[in-house]
């Protein structure tokens, strides 16, 4: 089957190269998406084990639509049988660009119409919608007025791991969580440190990575394709066991994250628990100023997504900030690679740093991006055992 798997701006090639690692044949890597075939074996791993991919679509339909009539009629020629009982509920995404339809709600009402008028007439019966928890979710998308129909596999973000228990106020996207860790090159054994780490969803994800967690097997509830006609029940349930069994439960890198304020470590501790990893992941109350790298252990990589202050009258807060992590850095942490993610560029400028990489990245509609330092004492000799002592 084709299969289409989207993800953020910036993460696209690391995608298709998960998703070449879990067998699949790619056919196009494109903007925020990835398009490749595979059997329904790797349409459950997908939903499984991707760290990447924020929707996985089965398309099934593709026509052009100039205006809403001809909309309404090529969707009206599917035969909705085959995807739609009459007592399922349905609810359809719509993405429009560059179209003469202006607004993709009205778009998607309108092939809800389409949809719902055809099991009336067929049968006397039409299925209901049902925009929050939908038995099948479908996709549109439609560009230049060419649409594409898709079976959403998940039903829901696959960002949605399932583990957060609780949040501070700019939570990281898991899906961004993951990518920023493996465009860091960290290997899953160095120690990764996250001296603002929020509610640790950067530290999560990497703990996932290290002790090979599928993320789907936290999803609450069932995905969309479990109420798919062709849905193979025991095919999920040996997929699942495997991925179970798969887990490694011995700790096999040093994982730790610190923050100043006590009650944003408490929600951190519980997302952390939730995910399983509590035995894997130290946290720590302490200012960024006072970050020290782990005793006994080897030079590592920091990745860190410090506030950017969005609001009016925070520039010199930022500033400062942002200078204390670059101070930190530069006295504390010879030998490391660090990361700060960020969409306050103005502010970055006072880590005081020279960048090695600068990776275009979003956060929601927030243009970042994720700066890499490489930390070396003085010049750029590499760092014997006395430049670790904090």
């Amino acid at each position: 089957m084709h299969l289409t798997a989207t993800t953020q701006f910036g993460l696209e090639e690391l995608l298709a190269d998960e998703l070449y690692d879990l067998g699949a044949d790619i056919t196009h890597v494109g903007s925020r998406a990835v398009e490749f075939i595979g059997d329904q074996q790797l349409m459950y791993r997908t939903v499984l084990w991707s760290r990447l991919a924020m929707r996985l679509l089965r398309p099934f339909a593709a026509f052009y639509a100039p205006d809403e009539k001809a909309l309404y009629r090529e969707v009206g020629r599917i035969d909705w049988q085959d995807y739609l009982g009459p007592g399922q509920t349905f609810a359809i995404t719509a993405v429009v660009h560059k179209s003469t339809f202006e607004h993709s709600l009205f778009v998607a009402q309108l092939t809800k119409d389409a949809i719902v008028d055809q099991f009336r007439a067929r049968t006397g019966e039409r299925p209901s919608v049902d925009v929050r928890n939908p038995d099948v979710r479908l996709h549109l998308r439609m560009l230049e007025n060419e649409v594409i129909l898709s079976m959403d596999a998940a039903g829901d973000s696959l960002h949605r791991r399932g583990y957060r228990q609780a949040t501070n106020d700019a939570p990281l996207n898991e899906v961004l969580a993951a990518g920023l860790v493996l465009l860091s090159g960290w290997d899953g054994k160095k120690p990764l440190l996250d001296p603002l780490c929020g509610s640790a969803t950067i530290l999560t994800e990497a703990g996932m990575m290290a002790q090979r967690i599928a993320p789907g097997l936290f999803h609450q509830g069932k995905f969309g394709f479990e109420n798919w006609y062709d849905f193979d029940a025991d095919l999920w349930q040996t997929l699942r066991e495997e991925a179970q069994s798969l887990r490694i439960e011995e700790p096999q890198a040093y994982l730790a994250g610190s923050d100043l304020d006590p009650k944003v470590i408490e929600q951190a501790a519980l997302n952390i628990e939730a995910a399983g990893l509590d035995e894997c992941i130290r946290l720590s109350v302490r200012d960024v100023k006072d970050a020290v790298p782990p005793a006994n252990q080897p030079p590592g990589v920091i990745i860190t997504n410090p506030p950017y202050g969005e609001r009016i009258g925070e520039e010199a807060q930022m500033a400062g900030l942002y200078k204390t992590i670059g101070d930190t850095l530069k006295t504390n942490f010879q030998g490391y690679d660090a990361f700060v993610f960020t969409g306050n560029l103005e502010a970055a400028k006072s880590i005081g740093l020279k960048t090695a990489r600068r990776i275009p990245l979003f956060n929601g509609p927030i243009d970042c991006r994720l700066l890499k330092y490489e930390l070396y004492q003085g010049s750029k000799r590499k760092p014997g055992p006395a430049d670790l002592t904090p």
